[in-house]
């Protein structure tokens, strides 16, 4: 068993005390079993009944900005490149219409 093999199973117990899902005496009860094993076979009852881990993190687009769920954001300000696309955009339409005018 490595070092980084404990210190995951460390990080995950620390997580469900954290959580609530163990109370103090079961947490160090787990720990010291964590410490004390020399086989993997030992850490059985270290993890038993431990919420499994989350296989993935979420992207920052979803990540909480801390309102309630159905509450409007702030709007964020337009940055120079959708200033200089919308009056490109502007400017193509304008030059269409005087062509079209003037052909017509």
């Amino acid at each position: 068993m490595t070092d980084a093999e404990r210190d995951r199973l460390n990080a995950r117990l620390n997580a469900a005390y954290t959580a609530g899902t163990l109370d103090q005496d079961e947490y160090r009860t787990r720990l010291d079993r964590l410490f004390a094993a020399q086989r993997l076979g030992e850490l059985v009852p270290v993890v038993e009944g431990l919420p499994p881990l989350p296989t993935h993190s979420n992207p920052a687009i979803v990540a909480s900005s801390g309102g309630e769920p159905g509450e409007l954001s702030e709007s964020r300000p337009p940055g120079r490149l959708t200033a200089m696309v919308v009056g490109g955009v502007a400017a193509a339409i304008l030059l269409i219409a005087i062509l079209l005018v003037i052909l017509i």
